[in-house]
């Protein structure tokens, strides 16, 4: 696979730090840039396994969801696997399912450790099981922060801090910096823990490499109403609306709650207005699962059929969820982002990058949406715009600021 040049740069300056952060705009490549740098480091071990002296390092990869961590695992085994003299064992830090090892106790991952000791490791964690990690004490080369935003969280940070101390490689990489005012409150602009920025790739570097697309953001004024309709019903006309007016085949729809997806598709002809318009559907919650069509599926079922369907030049469908697909959710294909809801800048910035990925060659933007019916939607046109200037205009990082 070609680098591109930011991933090129990237790359080499890991090699020349032990810690920093990546800055790089969702769609930049950043899990590449993981990859081939723990390929390096592999790399440095001589894979005679009668050389009982050679140095075998273990990478760490934490990731905010086990979905995450468990599509980082795909992409790296998908690269290192296919090198049969990079050797490895992997392990899985979290409470999901995987095919692969998986535990949560510190004593099996000490064990885990010492029984592959002949092998090059890789553990892919979320930061909710980083801590179990940092009880076992294991000897950890790099270690790399996907989405390293969360790492400041009150809950992580202990953990979080503990690897940036010990781990002899240690790295953040995010689109959207949090950053902290106040010393009672840690963000990532305290260096001792975080270390210095080492790549800001702005977004405009990228639009014009090609590499990622503008996104054009349309506002979409709805008149008010006093009738005594129910909100659900009035949720589906705007939406219904909303879709025709884009025109796009391949729409997310980012809700308010689980409640109003399940209002939209199960109380109001919704699902019936969006077939009479040649669209399938499919929806995700943390409460109700993964639904395709109106049959339940698992969680990878769900994955797979919303990849094809982004593979398909051919397939117009509609994808609902309040926050699972928000952040680092690899999703080919979309090409507009509809908000329902109020989002803080991370996750506007987020969202907006899952639908600026080049998937074809008549795609020349992503479409954001946003349906301004109420203050909800007033506020989100705002921190949209906002969004949007910062990023792609001023090509500055969207950083917050950390709240609690």
């Amino acid at each position: 696979m070609n680098l591109r040049p930011h991933q090129v740069e990237i790359i080499d300056t890991l090699q020349e730090n032990r810690k920093g952060q990546i800055i790089v705009p969702t769609g930049g490549g950043k899990t590449m840039c993981m990859i081939k740098d723990a390929q390096k480091r592999f790399n440095d071990c001589n894979w005679d396994l009668v050389n009982k002296d050679c140095d075998r390092k273990t990478v760490v990869v934490v990731a905010p969801r086990i979905l995450l961590a468990q599509q980082l695992c795909e992409d790296f085994v998908k690269y290192v696997a296919r090198n049969p003299f990079l050797r490895h064992h992997i392990l899985h830090v979290h409470s999901g399912d995987t095919h692969h090892e998986s535990t949560t106790n510190s004593d099996a991952i000490i064990q885990w450790t010492k029984d592959n000791y002949r092998f090059n490791k890789l553990i892919f964690t979320t930061y909710h099981s980083l801590h179990r990690i940092q009880e076992a004490q294991i000897d950890v080369d790099t270690i790399y922060f996907d989405e390293a935003h969360n790492s400041v969280q009150k809950n992580f940070i202990e953990a979080v801090e503990y690897h940036s101390m010990y781990a002899n490689r240690c790295y953040f990489f995010t689109a959207t910096p949090k950053h902290s005012r106040t010393p009672f409150k840690i963000g990532m602009n305290d260096e001792d823990i975080f270390g210095e920025v080492l790549v800001n790739v702005p977004a405009p570097q990228l639009v014009h490499g090609g590499y990622i697309l503008p996104p054009k953001v349309t506002i979409k004024k709805i008149d008010e109403t006093d009738d005594s309709r129910f909100r659900h019903e009035k949720d589906c006309d705007n939406v219904i609306d909303s879709i025709d007016d884009c025109n796009k085949s391949k729409v997310l729809i980012c809700a308010r709650s689980t409640k109003q997806i399940v209002s939209l598709t199960s109380l109001t002809d919704f699902c019936i207005q969006l077939r009479s318009r040649g669209y399938s559907w499919m929806y995700i919650t943390s409460k109700t699962g993964a639904i395709v069509d109106g049959k339940k599926v698992s969680r990878e079922d769900f994955f797979i059929k919303l990849n094809e369907w982004g593979a398909d030049s051919e397939k117009k469908f509609v994808v609902l969820h309040h926050s699972i697909l928000s952040e680092g959710i690899n999703v080919s294909g979309l090409d507009t982002a509809i908000f329902l809801r109020s989002m803080d800048y991370i996750t506007i910035s987020q969202t907006i990058g899952r639908v600026i990925r080049k998937s074809n060659a008549t795609k020349t933007y992503g479409l954001i949406c946003v349906p301004v019916y109420d203050k909800v939607g007033i506020t989100t046109s705002r921190k949209v715009e906002a969004v949007v200037d910062t990023v792609f205009t001023k090509g500055e990082p969207a950083i917050s600021i950390v709240r609690s």
